[in-house]
């Protein structure tokens, strides 16, 4: 097929957003969006528009970005559903308003399409791609955490195109002739704004550094503390990265030289993804950088695969730690705040290195809510989702210190936790600890 033939294709299948929308949205369907920068943002802002004409849609996402007025108000109630596979500010927000508009999917980000399509075959895909090359082929660009897998299940697949995403290489790529539905949509890729760290982030950040070793593979989830531990990697060498999520950090370690992904046992030399959010710099540095291998999650965050890497270390955060180890990082109490991710896919993953040098760090300020609360508790508060297996956690880390609680028993645990708690609430976690029998 020649350049002119692709052409055509493509053009026969370009349809104006509304159009889109009424072809796609239909009662009784489910529809799975794309993830974080890959969001089809000009879609989803027109939803809306059939709500009258159509019920029981339910929504797949992950980190839905914008507060899209579909999902946020309470009369859409029958009329849409967000299913949320993590949630972001909009989801919480209609959460908490009781709108009743918005439910959440348990799952391991690794098997997050997995499941749901074994559950149930999605109707509609909708994500976003770069404008076609001259052989038809398309890149999703920024994500295929679970795009792919689900654009190959679903029966009706919707792309909106836009010039502003970078042509990423590895399993990114599709040809115009397996898409049902071309938009075109060139505004601003969704952009992650630069953290200020707090002297708090630059501690932690430290203290997770003095558990990384020259040659490592890493993995760095999101927010202050993660961008603070890349500051504290600078005097590192030859680290690797296999990680879900890439970050602008990442490229500025590499540019610094810090990164070079040469001592790597998987996938040498290149850096292993399964989607990147930052900002246009790091955009403009993915296009066409052969150095960057997006893959699907369910093979990135295999811990099977995960395993397959030297010196692995996963360095995620949560929300409390209780003294036996089970981690808290996506509830307070029953009330669900964000995912479990991929946080344990890669805690386990890294754990079981095969050379035996892997580690998993969890990490967090030792108190939340101005100082009111402390993050290390004797147990955790009625209702929590245990994200991380407390058999399976590795190292604990606080601006006060690293807990290393591999191999430990609880009363070495709850030592060892205490010691990383805020001094203002140690003496009330050591009485706890007593009436526990934990002491």
């Amino acid at each position: 097929m020649n350049t002119e033939k692709h052409r055509s294709v493509y053009q026969s299948k370009l349809v104006t957003i509304d159009e889109a929308v009424e072809r796609a949205i239909r009662s009784n369907r489910d529809v799975v969006v794309a993830q974080c920068a890959s969001e089809p943002q000009g879609m989803m802002s027109r939803f809306h528009i059939v709500a009258d004409k159509v019920e029981n849609v339910n929504v797949f996402s992950v980190l839905t970005l914008a507060p899209y007025d579909f999902y946020m108000k309470p009369e859409m109630k029958g009329h849409f559903t967000l299913c949320s596979w993590f949630h972001a500010p909009g989801s919480r927000a209609a959460v908490k308003a009781g709108t009743g508009t918005v439910t959440f999917v348990p799952n391991m980000l690794h098997r997050a399409a997995l499941d749901r399509i074994d559950a149930r075959r999605p109707d509609v895909f909708v994500g976003t791609c770069t404008p076609p090359d001259q052989k038809g082929f398309v890149s999703l660009s920024l994500g295929i955490t679970y795009e792919k897998d689900v654009i190959e299940a679903a029966d009706l697949v919707v792309l909106e195109v836009n010039e502003n995403l970078p042509r990423t290489f590895g399993d990114t790529h599709i040809h115009v002739s397996d898409v049902d539905i071309f938009v075109e949509n060139n505004q601003d890729v969704p952009s992650l704004p630069t953290p200020a760290l707090s002297e708090t982030d630059h501690q932690i950040g430290a203290y997770i550094a003095e558990l990384v070793d020259d040659g490592s593979t890493i993995q760095l989830g999101i927010g202050n503390i993660p961008n603070a531990v890349a500051g504290a990697l600078k005097d590192k060498h030859d680290l690797g990265v296999h990680t879900e999520m890439f970050v602008h950090s990442m490229m500025e370690l590499y540019e610094a030289g810090v990164i070079t992904n040469k001592r790597k046992a998987l996938k040498k030399d290149k850096f292993v993804c399964t989607f990147a959010m930052g900002g246009r710099e790091l955009y403009d540095w993915l296009d066409d950088n052969l150095a960057v291998d997006f893959e699907r999650g369910k093979w990135v965050n295999d811990p099977c695969v995960i395993r397959q890497n030297s010196r692995m270390v996963s360095i995620n955060t949560c929300i409390m730690v209780d003294f036996t180890g089970q981690v808290a990082s996506e509830s307070i109490g029953p009330v669900q705040y964000s995912g479990t991710g991929g946080q344990t896919d890669t805690a386990v993953g890294a754990k079981e290195a095969y050379d035996g040098l892997g580690k998993n760090i969890i990490a967090c300020h030792s108190t939340a809510k101005g100082g009111k609360i402390s993050t290390i508790v004797p147990m955790l508060p009625q209702g929590s989702a245990v994200t991380l297996h407390r058999s399976n956690l590795d190292n604990v880390v606080t601006e006060h210190g690293i807990a290393r609680l591999r191999g430990r028993t609880v009363a070495e645990r709850t030592r060892a936790l205490i010691a990383i708690a805020h001094p203002d609430f140690r003496a009330e976690l050591t009485e706890e600890a007593h009436k526990l029998g934990y002491l």
